[in-house]
């Protein structure tokens, strides 16, 4: 029996993506090998990554000034490719630290540049987005990073800062394609795939093509945004069974009605376990409305010991990876594109009868 897996990353594939990848496991398309044993030399396998670059550049609407990229690493390793490549100017990053990876970003940057934090919602237990305006940020920095939603905390954007004309980095790990963004709002998307879109083991980096071209001469050869750039993301042996994954999952959400129709999809189960949770006297939720992520929900019971009690029992009922981060506690609902709405019911409907139960 498959259960609703609520895990903050890796999180829940599309079932109909997992039964079309296990069909072609250890015969992918006629070649009589799986993808995890095929060349990435090989023109099966070039046909793949090709495929998955026009996807995502399809779904996004991304420009033909931008380029693509499958790397390794994960978004943690960007962390350190973004102020090698593009903090090269001046040397000078501003960061808004909205959360942990926010500041595990910030800190990484201040160890190769001279990076300031412009803002940060640490006062209030990054419970909200602050407020950003264009004289927040130092004129001559090279980019302004944000991470556009906050997996632990429960917090995202509603739009892209006014940087005047700075470039704009976003960490996109915990909610790309699940609703419409303006690639040109950025200079700079990256994102880990292990929430929506596909396996861990690949990140995708989106960035604007003149911005490929400054990086720091000691940058270690596999972070160079120009040498994946040339080689088509295929400078080494990459993810492939990970690559394989992400076009399949590309394909199943263009086949659905691409972003447009999963961003409703995500607004209607996101708002269906808000108002469950603001209309309880039991449970809680400490986000600022306003700002509240449609991706990842924390909530909590009146105690821990009840906090503790939920995710055990909610396990035993199929609803698993439920508990929430050590920084908050409590519990944390990851509702990604794949998270079908029948989870969601499945939650609230544990949720009544554990309250019910545990008065």
């Amino acid at each position: 029996m498959r259960v609703y897996n609520f895990s903050a990353g890796p999180g829940m594939l599309p079932l109909e993506v997992l039964e079309r990848v296990r069909k072609g496991l250890t015969d992918y398309n006629g070649t009589g090998m799986s993808v995890m044993e095929m060349s990435h030399r090989s023109k099966p396998y070039e046909e793949i990554n090709d495929r998955a670059h026009a996807l995502l550049r399809e779904l996004m609407d991304i420009p033909s000034d931008y380029d693509i990229l499958f790397v390794q690493g994960g978004a943690t390793n960007q962390f350190s490719a973004v102020p090698l490549n593009i903090g090269t100017v001046n040397g000078k990053a501003d960061y808004v630290i909205t959360g942990n990876f926010a500041k595990n970003a910030y800190k990484e940057g201040a160890n190769l540049i001279d990076a300031k934090v412009a803002a940060t919602s640490e006062d209030e237990n990054f419970t909200y987005i602050p407020e950003l305006t264009p004289d927040m940020f130092r004129k001559d920095a090279d980019y302004v990073h944000i991470c556009y939603n906050n997996t632990i905390f429960g917090t995202r954007y509603t739009k892209a800062p006014d940087t005047a004309g700075i470039p704009l980095v976003a960490d996109m790990s915990s909610m790309i394609l699940s609703q419409k963004v303006n690639v040109r709002d950025f200079a700079l998307i990256y994102a880990g795939a292990q929430k929506n879109i596909g396996p861990a083991g690949v990140t995708v980096v989106i960035v604007k093509h003149e911005l490929t071209e400054r990086a720091a001469q000691k940058c270690p050869v596999m972070l160079r945004y120009d040498n994946q750039v040339k080689n088509k993301s295929l400078y080494n042996t990459p993810p492939c069974f990970s690559t394989y994954v992400v076009m399949e999952v590309l394909q199943y959400l263009k086949d659905n009605g691409g972003i447009d129709a999963i961003q409703k999809i995500n607004e209607k189960k996101a708002a269906k376990l808000y108002d469950y949770i603001d209309g309880s006297d039991y449970y809680k939720n400490s986000v600022r409305r306003e700002f509240r992520s449609l991706m990842n929900v924390p909530f909590v019971c009146p105690t821990k010991e009840l906090d503790d009690k939920f995710v055990k029992q909610a396990a035993e009922k199929g609803l698993v990876s439920l508990k929430g981060h050590r920084l908050v506690g409590g519990m944390r609902a990851s509702i990604y594109n794949a998270m079908p709405q029948e989870g969601v019911d499945a939650l609230i409907s544990f949720m009544d009868d554990f309250r019910s139960h545990n008065k």
